[in-house]
């Protein structure tokens, strides 16, 4: 076994060009290019997590990421069984080549157990109900009125946009006038949209959310700051713009039962629970990230009779991928919807 002070320092890039070098004659076109974006994906997330060498990675760092692509993968489609298989399988490969470059110690790639997957193909089904989505929302107008928190998760509910477009709204991005947010994709300025230039839009905000919004950038919870490019970032921190994991931090910890005052179904007590600390939030099995805060508003809207063209235009989702993998409603709830669509006389 290897430990530590036998490792040889890389970063996650580099020992992403060795591998890609390394197998590029003996995958197939298609195989390599899959290759290369999965595991662009897991060196991506390293940098976000700040881990800039691969000495630093350990079983936990990829259970981290597992539950990342399981629960908030930043994808179209959802990391089910099988595509996170896959997903493993790959991985396992590019740490067997990270152990011949002595990056990684010698025995964790095998000790990456491959995912099991059960019956047919299972897309993820987690989703924020209305009702808590609700209740949420009442607190935090009640108690946090105008908070970072409170705007990013009411901008979320309401505009059904990703953690990605939230962080990227700039205080001009806000069309008083309209009541409405602008999405803009500045990818040369760290702020890019996941669908390119076609995900930018424009959506309109209910005069009540629109309200909220106006008194965030008022009062007092906003820093008046820029970020490294000059801009004024809408949604803002003491640091400047939020990142990405900041963004997901607000969503666990606004979505414990015990912070909006319920009992802990888990029969936890917030005084002793690990979950209850303000920077362990996403271990309380109720906490959510931000991609099923999207799933669940998706769903909200479609139950409330938008058309799905205007879930689709607002959300930047195409109709295909709303309906197989965002709309989580149920049988009877697809029912009672084409019912209210059905002409009373025919």
């Amino acid at each position: 076994m290897s430990g530590p002070d036998d490792l040889d320092p890389i970063t996650p890039d580099a020992a992403l060009d060795y591998y890609l070098d390394e197998r590029r004659y003996d995958l197939a076109d298609s195989t390599y290019r899959t290759h290369k974006t999965r595991i662009q994906s897991f060196v991506d997330w390293l940098e976000e997590q700040d881990i800039h060498n691969m000495n630093e990675v350990d079983l936990r760092t990829i259970h981290s990421y597992r539950v990342y692509k399981r629960e908030d993968n930043g994808e179209e489609d959802t990391c089910n069984g099988t595509t996170m298989q896959g997903q493993v399988s790959t991985l396992r490969k590019f740490l067997e080549r990270c152990v011949d470059l002595k990056a990684v110690p010698e025995e964790l790639p095998e000790r990456v157990r491959l995912p099991t997957v059960r019956g047919e193909d299972q897309s993820d089904d987690r989703k924020l109900d209305a009702g808590r989505a609700k209740a949420i929302l009442d607190f935090l107008r009640e108690y946090r009125y105008a908070s970072q928190e409170h705007v990013a998760l009411l901008l979320m509910w309401r505009t059904s946009a990703r953690r990605g477009g939230i962080r990227a709204l700039d205080l001009e991005d806000y069309d008083a006038e309209d009541r409405a947010v602008c999405f803009r994709h500045r990818p040369g300025e760290g702020t890019p949209l996941k669908n390119e230039g076609t995900g930018e839009r424009d959506v309109s905000l209910q005069p009540h959310v629109a309200t909220v919004v106006e008194d965030y950038i008022s009062g007092p919870n906003r820093y008046d700051v820029t970020d490294e490019f000059g801009r004024k970032p809408l949604i803002t921190t003491k640091q400047g713009r939020p990142s990405l994991s900041t963004v997901q931090n607000w969503i666990y910890r606004v979505t414990r039962p015990c912070e909006i005052g319920e009992t802990c179904p888990h029969g936890e007590d917030p005084e002793t629970c690990e979950a209850a600390d303000y920077d362990r939030a996403s271990k309380c099995p109720s906490s959510l990230s931000p991609h099923p805060v999207r799933t669940g508003s998706i769903t909200a809207h479609r139950d409330a009779g938008t058309p799905r063209q205007v879930v689709s235009d607002r959300g930047d989702v195409s109709e295909r991928i709303l309906e197989k993998h965002y709309d989580k409603a149920s049988k009877r709830q697809r029912m009672r919807r084409r019912r209210d669509q059905l002409p009373e006389e025919l």
